[in-house]
């Protein structure tokens, strides 16, 4: 059984800009779920693509370059068992 690549991603953004990353996040490919949350971080992600390389590129090259992204932090998944 193959299981993609994925990752959920915890993100603090600018104070009041909220809505603005998550408005990003959902057009951004590999995002299948992108909440506001409430806590020490503002902004949960998971991503999912076909290949780890995918993946990290969504994570370094898209994500942590938004506009108003002020850090983030990365869980990347395994299987349970």
């Amino acid at each position: 059984m193959f299981s993609m690549p994925s990752a959920y991603v915890l993100i603090n953004t600018e104070i009041g800009f909220e809505d603005e990353v998550l408005r990003q996040l959902k057009k951004t490919p590999h995002i299948t779920e992108a909440y506001v949350v409430y806590g020490v971080y503002d902004v949960a992600a998971k991503v999912e693509a076909d290949t780890m390389d995918k993946l990290k590129d969504t994570i370094t090259s898209n994500i942590r370059r938004f506009d108003k992204v002020r850090s983030t932090l990365t869980m990347i998944t395994v299987e349970g068992k």
